[in-house]
């Protein structure tokens, strides 16, 4: 799944945008090609914190994009629970007031548990657009992520 984000990075570039990827640890360990993305975006992606005194290889951002979004980043990022810089970033970001669009890839299995729909009602509380969950496509053959509807969530205000 997230190694489609080239597919986001050049829409985004397409409108624009400047772009800088966080990443989970997670996602870092082969979800995704990691030299693709920065080749594409011409900055390293963050994953790790910075020492102090490091200075901040990006800009403040003006709309943060979540895709995919998983089960275990929208919980953790509801409760506050900033244990990696992705998250943690999620969490200043809504406390700055920096548009955030998501896309949540979770299972129907994982999207019917209280704890998830909660969190979801949270960051909605808090100003978060969510677009339509991945489910696969089961219904329509259509198994394509559609990366640009996040963008889409964003330029609508």
């Amino acid at each position: 799944m997230a190694s489609g984000v080239g597919a986001l990075i050049d829409a985004a570039l397409r409108r624009d945008w400047e772009v800088g990827v966080f990443a989970t640890p997670v996602a870092m360990d082969g979800f995704f090609d990691t030299a693709d993305v920065e080749a594409r975006t011409g900055r390293p992606i963050r994953s790790a914190w910075r020492r102090p005194g490091e200075p901040r290889p990006f800009p403040a951002p003006d709309a943060v994009v979540v895709a995919p979004a998983t089960f275990n980043t929208i919980n953790k990022w509801a409760a506050g629970l900033a244990d990696t810089l992705a998250v943690a970033t999620l969490c200043e970001a809504c406390g700055l007031g920096v548009p955030v669009g998501v896309l949540p890839c979770v299972s129907d299995a994982l999207a019917s548990h209280p704890a998830y729909r909660a969190s979801l009602d949270r960051l909605r509380g808090m100003g978060v657009r969510f677009g339509d969950p991945y489910e696969g496509g089961a219904a329509t053959g259509d198994r394509r992520f559609h990366w640009e509807r996040a963008l889409d969530l964003l330029e609508r205000r």
